[in-house]
């Protein structure tokens, strides 16, 4: 069954970004070609994103492939289907990578076994910072001004080949 997301590619090193095209292509099994802008958030770096058609699970791929670059500040997007949960990924230098289920309006979701796991080994202020974390409230926090700089940029559409 196939689905739909968005590769955020909020900072890359220009030399890099021919390789975030490669390994892309190399998930999707069609050449990416991205149009790159410049990202006013950090001077030097590029920005750009491409929404993207391919199996369930393919999100996951990506943002697996762009993890070969920890410099790298990106989202990943993969909306649900039937039966598949949607995801987001989440990657910033220093933090790595994080992944949360997401709804069909793109809302993290967290699974009640998590939230009774949680509550059951947290207490006082431990809840609430490991509720940030199952959230991605850092990545978000720090990815925030990317994604700001980011409106009104390009937007690439990719479709996986057979």
């Amino acid at each position: 069954m196939n689905t739909r997301g968005v590769v955020f590619v909020h900072s890359s090193p220009t030399a890099v970004c021919p390789h975030v095209e490669w390994a892309i292509s190399g998930v999707l099994g069609t050449r990416v070609s991205l149009e790159w802008s410049p990202q006013p958030a950090a001077t030097g770096q590029m920005r750009a994103e491409c929404s993207w058609t391919g199996p369930a699970g393919s999100g996951g791929a990506i943002a697996g492939a762009l993890r070969a670059w920890s410099m790298l500040r990106f989202e990943v997007t993969e909306d649900p289907t039937t039966g598949v949960d949607g995801e987001r990924f989440s990657h910033v230098p220093g933090l790595g990578m994080w992944r949360g289920r997401t709804s069909a309006n793109g809302d993290v979701v967290l699974p009640e076994d998590q939230v009774r796991a949680v509550m059951a080994e947290a207490s006082g202020g431990q809840l609430h910072r490991r509720l940030d974390q199952l959230l991605g409230t850092a990545w978000d926090d720090e990815l925030e001004t990317f994604r700001f700089a980011g409106d009104g940029a390009p937007v690439t559409w990719l479709h996986q080949v057979g």
